[in-house]
């Protein structure tokens, strides 16, 4: 039912505010609702925002958005964890209301004595609402200014159109009629839900010994643990581990994935299971749960978290192949049914069904996650969370987060756009995405400008720039500069973004022509890597990746999502946007990047002056009559740049980090100095 000040679509709200928006303590976000009442009278609205414990936050008003829209909106900022709720509230503003009609009513000489007489009893109403440390004296001398007939009526209305007299009742309006939406329910996760950046290794090659004619040795946890100090110089603040368990050896597959597997090959760590355990146990090779401690001890003093996969799935020698046969979609010829995504057949992997026993399959998913979690994991990566149902997983992360706030659910799903909101409606809070297959500027534009409008109310992007399915041909074909512009765009417009081990050495064979397997997969081989000498031969990109992360640190607004911009440009080539935090202190980054790694582009960049208010820029900058200072992160040179400005980006340029790329940090007006165009 409308109530008598219709408070209509208040967004964000997700499910018909069935299930919670998001937001991690400090996220600034905008709560918007369309208000208008009968007739011409005026209106006013504010947000209600009240904390885990029921307290009611800051007063928080709110403006119309676009005049004559009816849309009214307000910034808000949760500043600690928990279950949060906001409303809007619309009333009736007799004062404004007023004010306004008694503007044209006494210049034009009409009804004057009455009006002023009814200005001064609603200052005098007005009055008892503001308190006496907040300015009352100055409404209730307006009151009486309204009131004294021995002054001149444009005197009189000059008093309680005083800016003093304004600003306090703006604070402490007169309200009538107070109508109040429903509350929408707002969940306020830790920062490392929105923002973070992600290493991926396999353990088993670090450290690893591949020799000729001899059976291999697989790298431990303890080996990996030693590569952990340079993951964090780098600046990564999660290492995520594929499956840790032990492998099965039916139908394992071989180097590329093939059907004949030899005594000594690996095989794939999602071919989870065998007669050393399943999901709670660590492959053999790899060492032991000891061993596991020590690697996230190790991390965690550096600074690091431990992400681990949690993969919903077998291979055939798995104990629960015989001690939950349930659990398994048998074919009409009584075998269990393999993993299949036509053409390709994975037989090494026997998918879950959860047609028989879906309570005990969530009985048992709660105890492997809650094992590994008494084992110092706070975030999962979830493979193919898409392919289980979407009940199963909307029941297990209420039941681990109820208990476990901080856990932290990253679903893999690379599927069609509804299954992949869903899941993160449904609690997931990170997701995967399409990044990798957006790589032009309409793509790049079209794909972040949805992520960061309505569905950042609940899907969190996590960029990853490569994985081990997945070596696009952009970076097969685009040479070191592909490396560099995929690592600029996913470390600037996503808060979360990540790397696949070798990404910084510019890997980039496929396994064969239109492929985008990499050839001696990961997945199927042990890939030792000699980091010292790639980093010695200069063939690593890591410091790039290094200023990127220190970067991100440093500017929070590139830990944000919501304040994402794109800016004109004339080149198609030629990518420029902005980020920008609002609080606790103004932060913007212009990101500017050639996205043709082959080739010189120039290009005009018209900014949006907009975009830019409450960047720390004067009015005249602003405005676009004089120009402002911004600094290459990259380089370290200032620039001035204003409305217009002229780039010019050479891929390849050696001696810089991506030269294909500006990161520019707007700077203080008051600095003075640097060139006049990049």
């Amino acid at each position: 039912m409308i109530g008598r000040i219709p408070v209509l679509d208040v967004q964000p709200r997700v499910d018909c505010g069935r299930r919670p928006a998001k937001a991690v303590p400090g996220e600034t976000f905008q709560v918007s609702a369309t208000v208008f009442r009968e007739g011409s009278e005026a209106v006013g609205a504010n947000v209600v925002l009240r904390d885990p414990k029921g307290r009611l936050g800051p007063w928080t008003p709110m403006r119309e958005l676009a005049p004559g829209t009816d849309r009214w909106g307000a910034d808000i900022t949760p500043d600690s964890e928990g279950r949060w709720t906001y409303a809007v509230e619309a009333w009736g503003d007799p004062v404004t209301g007023w004010r306004g009609t008694a503007r044209i009513k006494v210049e034009a000489g009409v009804d004057v004595e009455l009006t002023l007489r009814e200005g001064a009893e609603l200052h005098r109403r007005a009055a008892a609402g503001v308190p006496k440390s907040e300015g009352r004296a100055s409404v209730e001398e307006a009151a009486r200014a309204l009131a004294d007939t021995t002054l001149a009526p444009a005197d009189r209305l000059a008093a309680a159109s005083a800016p003093a007299v304004v600003a306090v009742l703006d604070r402490f309006p007169l309200r009538e009629l107070v109508t109040s939406s429903r509350p929408l329910p707002l969940t306020v996760e830790r920062e490392r839900a929105l923002y973070g950046s992600w290493y991926e290794m396999f353990p088993r090659s670090e450290g690893a010994r591949v020799r000729r004619g001899r059976p291999p040795i697989p790298g431990t946890l303890r080996t990996a643990a030693e590569r952990l100090p340079a993951i964090a110089r780098m600046g990564f603040d999660v290492v995520y581990l594929p499956p840790i368990h032990p492998i099965g050896t039916s139908f394992r597959k071989g180097p590329g994935g093939s059907l004949t597997a030899g005594t000594d090959d690996v095989g794939s760590p999602w071919a989870i299971g065998s007669a050393d355990g399943g999901h709670d146990a660590v492959h053999p090779d790899l060492g032991t749960l000891e061993d596991f401690d020590h690697f996230v001890a190790t991390a965690s003093a550096l600074g690091i978290e431990v992400a681990l996969d949690f993969a919903l799935q077998c291979s055939p020698d798995h104990p629960w192949v015989k001690t939950h046969p349930e659990w398994f979609r048998r074919r009409a010829d009584g075998t269990i049914a393999y993993a299949e995504n036509p053409p390709k057949k994975y037989q090494d992997i026997y998918p879950i069904s959860f047609e028989q026993d879906f309570a005990g399959l969530v009985r048992e998913t709660l105890r492997l996650l809650r094992h590994w979690m008494a084992h110092g994991v706070r975030i999962f990566r979830v493979d193919n969370p898409h392919t289980k149902p979407v009940a199963f997983w909307e029941k297990v992360i209420a039941e681990i987060n109820r208990t476990d706030p901080d856990v932290i659910f990253l679903a893999e799903a690379f599927t069609r756009p509804a299954m992949m909101h869903t899941l993160a409606r449904i609690g997931f809070q990170q997701s995967y995405t399409y990044f990798t297959w957006r790589n032009s500027r309409h793509e790049l534009t079209e794909y972040l400008t949805e992520l960061s409008g309505d569905a950042a109310a609940y899907m969190r992007p996590n960029f990853f720039v490569n994985t081990p399915d997945i070596l696009h041909a952009y970076l097969q074909n685009g040479g070191r500069t592909a490396f560099e512009v995929r690592a600029v765009l996913a470390a600037t417009l996503s808060p979360s973004w990540g790397v696949y081990a070798g990404y910084e050495l510019c890997e980039n064979t496929p396994a064969a022509h239109g492929s985008e397997e990499y050839a001696h997969s990961e997945k199927f081989e042990l890939r030792p890597r000699d980091w010292a000498r790639a980093d010695e031969e200069g063939r690593s990109i890591t410091p790039l990746i290094t200023v990127l992360n220190e970067l991100r640190r440093r500017h929070p607004a590139l830990r944000q999502l919501r304040d994402l911009h794109f800016h004109y440009s004339n080149n198609e080539h030629i990518l420029a946007y902005s980020k920008r935090s609002r609080t606790p202190h103004a932060d913007c980054v212009l990101t500017v990047v050639n996205l043709d790694p082959h080739h010189t582009h120039e290009a005009t960049i018209s900014l949006d002056m907009a975009q830019l208010q409450g960047c720390g820029l004067t009015p005249a900058q602003e405005g676009g009559a004089e120009p402002f200072p911004v600094c290459d992160e990259l380089t370290g040179a200032t620039y001035y740049w204003g409305r217009d400005n002229y780039v010019r980006l050479e891929p390849g340029r050696s001696g810089a980090y991506a030269s294909s790329a500006h990161i520019l940090a707007l700077r203080p007006s008051s600095q003075t100095g640097g060139s006049p165009t990049p």
